[in-house]
């Protein structure tokens, strides 16, 4: 069984990946001063095909222990999933479908971004509603790409 422990999902350890999308670091004033600016979070990526697009998905809360043998990638386009509850979820994400993959926690104040071409879990709540306003490619192209692992990895509780 391969065992996979996650762990707080930074900026930092998140950046060969994609963006974490949070409420840290510069900010401008806005509207009389009465909200905080976090300007240009995220690197959008549609290719020359696509165009941005907003849908909503409702997914099924997990619990962890959590297990997986699926990743997929989306070769077209970024996607960025910002949650529409304060509840923490869990992101999974590899270099390949060779490599071992790594787990995220968020805080419950965090969304993310996925560069485009990164190989990732699928939505993993872990409360209900699950609710989540979602920004990826829309195109007439193939924008999807899945790997079924052979074993089974288990992503523990922190």
């Amino acid at each position: 069984m391969h065992l996979i422990r996650p762990e707080p999902l930074t900026p930092e350890a998140f950046a060969p990946f994609g963006d974490v999308l949070d409420t840290t670091g510069a900010f401008r004033l806005i509207n009389e001063g009465l909200c905080q600016r976090h300007h240009d979070r995220a690197r959008l990526d549609f290719g020359p095909d696509g165009r941005a697009g907003i849908s909503i998905f409702q997914a099924q809360p997990r619990a962890l222990p959590y297990r997986f043998d699926l990743i997929e990638r989306h070769p077209e386009g970024s996607q960025a999933f910002l949650p529409m509850t304060e509840h923490p979820f869990l992101v999974i994400v590899a270099t390949s479908p060779e490599a071992t993959p790594q787990a995220f926690l968020t805080n419950g104040a965090q969304g993310i971004n996925l560069y485009r071409g990164t190989w990732h879990g699928v939505l993993t709540p872990l409360h209900a509603p699950g609710l989540f306003s979602v920004v990826d490619r829309i195109g007439s192209t193939p924008n999807l790409e899945e790997h079924r692992f052979t074993e089974v990895w288990t992503v523990l509780a922190p």
